[in-house]
């Protein structure tokens, strides 16, 4: 937001140097990224001249040959000069010699080709004014000859370029800016004198002729719509003051209307829109929604197709204006128009900001539409510019005024005491002037009570233009601003340290981490959002459907992640494609997971492996299904998960991103948890530009059911007796997985041996099929390690129960033991 200060002292008067009132700026809360001074800098020696004749020069055909008159300053002048407008009778601006122009360019009498020059007629880049080096700068008004240049010239300006912070839209205007300045300084704001009202308009003649009515037909996203109507325009250039602002801003001046409009927003924060009476078809004005496929050519000259979510302003053929954007080229105002219609509307803020993005279409009014303008200003604001019009172009305002819908009445109050604000800014301010500095804000105190302690109660009506101002902790923010930061009294920091664990999710992440980095792996970050097509890879269609946001920002991020395994994925490709040799990455993270209708978010851990890239002289043992399932089993445990307890199913069908036959999951979200794991999909990941396979592994789980003291280990004593071992193999039928029987034979075992010793492991070590065994079976062999920790076993009782354990195992399941 740019902010003059010549304009800003229409309402505030202080002569603070540019220097603190950048430093008021900055200490009521927003940043001045930018001071910038316009206007000519001080040039000695560059007068006003006048062209008496020209020549052509005898040697150059685009240069002249020139005497000028600079009068007293230096008389009769003879000057070279390649500008195509050195006409006689033209008054310019002359450096003479000696004077230094901007760049350190330092004029001298010299010879150019051959013919003396006694100085330099300037064109406005020359002067520092900026503009293009198109010809000489031809001064308005026969200024006498040989005054400074600095006399003739506008007097500069000085500009801020400020970042108005998102809930301080009323701050998008200079009145806006002046009060906080006001307040700051301790000085009165100074309001626009105001002369016309729509009071005014009682028993002027109506002029239906113009504009016969208007509707609303979405009042949701138009709350309050107003129409003036005003004949006898005259448009033309707006005057010098006018143009002077608006350009110190960064607008390029137009013609009285359209400046008077941008003059007004600029100045109260409040878009206007003009439109040519004559022009709209119908004699009527519809607040409506468009229609899908409906075009209109906006004042930048495109064409914009709209969809039934953007709000137009119609007439009774065609759309004319994007509400609250930018008006179409059909209804603007030309040199011929006489009669006039004067929008000033409040639009929802949502509304505006969905149309702008869909369409990539920005504008001021747009901006100030988007962070919410205060709708109870909205009249003024046209009435205000009723009064420029009327001073600039001519004219008279007629009737009727349409007024379609209301603002809400606003009723806001907010109570606070001093001892409150007190024990927030932890030091004391005098009770009088908090009420000062509250009362300089237009925060009026409609109410003080005195309280059980030292200070009083104040109720404060709170402005509509204030609309970020809704409890008390709000107003020590404002006392605050205007005592000053810098004020604030140095005292010892209390920082209580926070007593009992962290929150289970974080103890979670943090474990697992420490894991998973201990292993070898990176931790990356991936956001949360994920594009839709890609979803379509790991879920079904409903499940995508129920991850879907509402109104996406961006097109790529436009569902809630249900793996992490996607990001990954992503971050190895970027990896690969920049050389980085990195196969192992993992990331903790929320996930969201639909199950019967319903979203349910997941703290999850996942990890990808890649085949190893880099060249080493000793080679890394490649990873498989079981390096996944250790670390699977690794993760479980750190939420207080058995994974070991668990049965493997393999993962079938589509919307899996695995490889089938190679893959497997567990646990199920109904439970609490569920994980997944093996190898991905060897045509998506070649799909993706990722070389060699890529296994991968995720747990995710409600964060109430993580156990609070999981990953505690806790010391068991180990036993100073040897164990003994025996092995067995089984036959079992081919589709019986090896975690199934070693399930089983654990089982049995336990029974086997009672209370006597334990059973210290089952682990399977061998598996065969072919030859020796009948078709349709394989053999799974078994290693068992018996160990009590009070005695060594003898070899008797550990055969009987060996026998036990195997008798019961061929009773209970039919399989064999094989010999």
């Amino acid at each position: 937001m740019k902010i003059s200060l010549n304009w800003l002292r229409d309402y505030v008067r202080f002569d603070a140097p540019v220097d603190e009132i950048c430093r008021a700026i900055t200490f009521l809360g927003f940043e001045v990224e930018n001071v910038i001074s316009t206007g000519a800098p001080a040039l000695p020696s560059v007068v006003v001249g006048e062209i008496l004749s020209r020549a052509k020069h005898p040697n150059a055909d685009k240069l002249s040959v020139c005497t000028v008159d600079v009068g007293p300053a230096g008389g009769v002048k003879t000057i070279v000069c390649g500008a195509p407008n050195c006409d006689v009778g033209h008054r310019v601006p002359v450096a003479l010699p000696g004077a230094v122009l901007p760049g350190n360019f330092v004029i001298k009498q010299s010879k150019i080709r051959g013919q003396a020059s006694e100085g330099m007629m300037c064109a406005t880049d020359e002067l520092g004014l900026g503009g293009e080096h198109a010809g000489l700068l031809v001064l308005a008004g026969a200024p006498a000859l040989g005054t400074p240049i600095n006399d003739v010239l506008p007097a500069g300006d000085t500009v801020f370029d400020i970042e108005i912070t998102p809930n301080r839209p009323d701050c998008l205007s200079h009145l806006g800016i002046a009060r906080e300045l006001a307040a700051w300084f301790e000085t009165t704001l100074l309001y626009p004198q105001e002369k016309f009202r729509g009071a005014m308009l009682e028993g002027v003649p109506e002029r239906k002729d113009l504009l016969a009515s208007v509707r609303v037909e979405a009042p949701e996203d138009c709350p309050l719509y107003t129409a003036h109507i005003m004949t006898g325009i005259k448009v033309g250039p707006s005057p010098a003051w006018m143009q002077e602002r608006l350009k110190a801003v960064g607008l390029r001046p137009i013609n009285n209307v359209v400046d008077v409009g941008n003059y007004v927003m600029l100045e109260t924060g409040q878009p206007l829109h003009a439109f040519d009476a004559k022009k709209l078809s119908g004699r009527e004005i519809i607040v409506r929604r468009a229609t899908d496929g409906e075009k209109i050519v906006t004042l930048d000259g495109k064409e914009r197709i709209l969809t039934s979510r953007m709000l137009v302003i119609a007439d009774a053929e065609k759309p004319v204006v994007i509400a609250g954007i930018m008006g179409g080229q059909d209804s603007g105002v030309s040199d011929d128009t006489t009669d006039l219609v004067i929008e000033c509307a409040v639009f929802n803020r949502q509304s505006v900001r969905q149309t702008s993005r869909r369409l990539g279409l920005s504008s001021d009014s747009a901006y100030r539409y988007e962070r919410g303008v205060d709708p109870h200003s909205a009249l003024e604001a046209a009435w205000r510019a009723v009064d420029l019009l009327i001073e600039t172009a001519g004219g008279a305002a007629v009737g009727p005024v349409y007024r379609v819908g209301s603002d809400v009445p606003w009723e806001r109050e907010i109570v606070v005491t001093h001892d409150y604000i007190t024990e927030k800014l932890g030091f004391d301010i005098p009770a009088a002037e908090m009420r000062a500095s509250l009362e300089s804000l237009e925060l009026v105190v409609t109410r003080e009570e005195p309280t059980e302690h030292r200070g009083p109660a104040w109720t404060l009506s709170i402005p509509s233009w204030r609309d970020d101002l809704d409890r008390p902790i709000d107003l020590v923010e404002e006392v605050l601003r205007l005592h000053g930061t810098e004020k604030i009294p140095p005292a010892v920091v209390s920082a209580p340290g926070l007593v009992g664990d962290d929150d289970p999710v974080v103890l979670f992440n943090r474990r697992v981490t420490d894991y998973l980095v201990g292993h070898d792996f990176h931790e990356c970050v991936n956001y949360t959002l994920r594009p839709a097509a890609e979803l379509a890879t790991w879920v079904s269609q409903t499940a995508a459907a129920e991850l879907a946001l509402a109104n996406p920002f961006v097109e790529d991020q436009s569902h809630l992640r249900p793996t992490l395994i996607m990001g990954l994925l992503e971050s190895l490709k970027l990896n690969q494609s920049r050389g980085v040799a990195v196969s192992r990455l993992c990331e903790t993270g929320r996930v969201f997971m639909e199950h019967n209708g319903q979203n349910f978010e997941c703290a999850a851990v996942g990890f990808i492996i890649a085949e190893d890239a880099e060249r080493r002289w000793t080679q890394r043992e490649a990873a498989d299904f079981y390096t996944t399932k250790h670390h699977v089993a690794a993760l479980a445990a750190a939420a207080g998960v058995d994974f070991a307890r668990q049965p493997l199913a393999p993962i079938n069908g589509a919307f899996c991103g695995w490889q089938e036959g190679h893959c497997a999951s567990a646990g199920e979200l109904s439970a609490g948890w569920t994980a997944r794991l093996g190898l991905l999909n060897l045509a998506m990941v070649r799909g993706l530009g990722i070389e060699g396979k890529v296994y991968a592994g995720i747990f995710a789980i409600l964060p109430e059911r993580i156990a609070a003291n999981a990953g505690r280990r806790r010391f068991a004593d180990f036993s100073l007796f040897p164990p003994a071992v025996r092995d067995l193999a089984l036959v079992v039928d081919q589709a019986t997985p090896a975690a199934e029987a070693q399930k089983t034979l654990v089982k049995a075992a336990r029974a086997a041996v009672g209370n006597a010793f334990v059973v210290e492991r089952v682990q399977v070590f061998d598996v065969y099929e072919g030859k020796g065994l009948p078709e349709g079976k394989k053999s799974l062999a078994f290693n068992l390690v018996f160990r009590s920790a009070e005695r060594t076993l003898t070899d008797d009782e550990v055969s009987g129960a060996f026998q036990k354990l195997q008798d019961d195992v061929v009773a209970t399941t039919g399989w064999q033991v094989r010999k």
